[in-house]
């Protein structure tokens, strides 16, 4: 929320601007904003892919998990090896279940637990599935390790941190956390909030930076529409082409465009009725570069 303030301020835009992923306070690297019209594919923004450099510390303890916490206890770190390491990374890998931290910003019960942990209120928080892709030991110092985390939705860096050091017997926390990526954005292309301020007198200096709505779809298949088909999408009804896709699987989301190339929907095919359902209708005025090509 910090860095959304920053970017309300810099860009003078109050409404309808959106993160896509919470952050620890200790985490730096790449956060995704939406504006506007593209605040309605946060959970495709969400729902990708991260990729995490997480520097864990054995034989201590914290409440949060990481550095910023009060120390609960320490733990011998004298026979830890790589190998023994190794071993009990493995159980972390695929779908496991996890348990977030007290401190994070999930609700229980209309309650944030943080401020349940913050108001000294202990609760047993419930597991829930979350999916580890891959684990690689990047940089091997004792007591600390660092770790390329790559993990799906809704996992937390720091329980995977606080839980290995369980299972090793001594403890752990996260002393340092970048997240390198999320979903197709990336580090290396990401913008610092010094390089979104206006270098002279042009206050809409941001705008260069902006991505076209349909840029976070892309991963999407692509069909066009012609113009008596696009008022029916614009008007929410459904749309019957007369011929079905050889391409499209059960409920598979689309990306619509325009015959022009102006991106106009998310739409769904609903093959039972050989029809195109608009999911998100989207006002766009210009050609997408992420168009298909006229054939």
């Amino acid at each position: 929320m910090d860095a959304l303030r920053q970017v309300k301020r810099i860009t003078g835009q109050r409404k309808k601007v959106g993160h896509g992923g919470t952050m620890d306070p200790l985490a730096r690297g790449v956060l995704p904003v939406c504006f506007g019209q593209a605040t309605r594919l946060m959970d495709h923004v969400v729902s990708g892919r991260k990729i995490y450099l997480m520097e864990i510390t054995f034989g201590v303890t914290t409440s949060t998990y990481d550095g910023e916490g009060e120390v609960v206890k320490t733990g011998d770190t004298g026979g830890l090896t790589r190998k023994l390491i190794e071993v009990a990374l493995e159980p972390f890998l695929g779908v496991i279940q996890q348990a977030p931290p007290m401190y994070s910003a999930i609700k229980v019960g209309g309650q944030r637990l943080y401020k349940l942990a913050r108001a000294g209120i202990e609760i047993e928080v419930a597991t829930r599935p979350v999916e580890i892709h891959d684990i690689r030991i990047v940089q091997y110092d004792l007591p600390s390790l660092t770790l390329e985390v790559e993990c799906g939705k809704g996992a937390y860096m720091r329980s995977l941190a606080h839980d290995l050091g369980e299972s090793l017997g001594c403890g752990a926390h996260v002393s340092a956390l970048e997240r390198l990526s999320c979903g197709e954005f990336k580090a290396e292309t990401a913008i610092t909030p010094e390089q979104l301020e206006p270098t002279g007198d042009n206050q809409e200096d941001w705008q260069q930076h902006l991505l076209p709505v349909d840029w976070v779809l892309r991963n999407l298949k692509s069909i066009s529409f012609g113009q008596q088909a696009e008022q029916y999408l614009r008007h929410g009804q459904a749309v019957n082409l007369g011929h079905a896709p050889q391409n499209a699987g059960y409920l598979e989301e689309f990306r619509a465009y325009a015959n022009d190339g102006r991106f106009l929907a998310l739409v769904r095919f609903d093959r039972s009725e050989n029809s195109w359902r608009p999911v998100k209708v989207f006002e766009v005025d210009s050609p997408s570069p992420h168009a298909p090509q006229a054939t």
